[in-house]
């Protein structure tokens, strides 16, 4: 059997052998968008999978592909329309996506699933799709949870990662947190040298159509990543592995 615990990694027999023990079945969600003129496009399905496989190590889980899709880039968040390469999905077809891959994981035997997203504007579409998926499966002792990665942040990270205070997820896109992280799983991507040395991005708390391009900064991230670094990318993936693994064995194995 191959060691890796990575779906697409694996044969179809690895994959069969796997889900005999019953494991925890690591869904990777995020999307497609710029991340400034330094990170790639793909950070937002990139992290949670590399996440996902750290968690799934130390529960003996498995990582199924990621859904690398999400929900539209919307203005305040992330640029909106005005950047290429930003493709998103109507929240519907999101929904549609994240109920059938988990209507497919359970058909091959998985009964414990864990939504791992990577994307803000993706959690109320997942967790439609979960509730789709979980009336069409009608129980079979099917347990799906669903997180998005920086709610575990704890202030001691933050302190350590921010020691100028933490402006917040609304702006960190393509920012410090997201860059450190990067340079921790994938230095090879990160273009550290053209990271911009902008301003906070300053829209006001609502939205409106037609989106306003002077709302998010012509570099598309919503604030400087000069304070990232790899070392702050360890602090925050060693924690993440610590407290997501005890949230993955608490709802999996602990309650039953």
């Amino acid at each position: 059997m191959t060691s890796s615990v990575m779906m697409s990694e694996m044969t179809w027999p690895e994959y069969a052998a796997a889900l005999e023990s019953n494991p925890v079945v690591f869904l990777p969600t995020g999307a497609l968008e710029q991340h400034g003129p330094h990170l790639p496009m793909s950070v937002d399905y990139l992290l949670p999978s590399a996440i996902a496989r750290e968690v799934a190590t130390e529960v003996g889980g498995v990582v199924a592909a990621p859904v690398t899709y999400g929900y539209k880039s919307m203005t305040r968040s992330a640029g909106g329309p005005f950047f290429p390469g930003s493709t998103g999905l109507d929240g519907a077809t999101l929904s549609a996506v994240v109920r059938d891959v988990i209507r497919e994981l359970v058909r091959h035997g998985a009964r414990r699933i864990c939504v791992l997203d990577g994307n803000y504007e993706n959690l109320w579409f997942l967790n439609e799709g979960i509730d789709l998926a979980m009336r069409e499966i009608a129980d079979k002792g099917v347990r799906v949870m669903c997180l998005q990665h920086w709610e575990f942040l704890t202030e001691e990270t933050l302190a350590a990662v921010f020691p100028d205070g933490y402006p917040g997820i609304e702006l960190e896109h393509a920012a410090v947190l997201e860059t450190s992280l990067m340079m921790n799983f994938h230095p090879e991507l990160v273009r550290f040298d053209k990271v911009p040395d902008n301003e906070a991005a300053d829209a006001p708390c609502y939205d409106v159509w037609p989106p306003r391009r002077e709302w998010v900064a012509p570099e598309g991230s919503l604030i400087s990543a000069r304070g990232a670094s790899p070392e702050k990318g360890a602090i925050i993936a060693a924690q993440y592995r610590r407290d997501i693994t005890a949230a993955v064995k608490r709802e999996f194995y602990e309650l039953g």
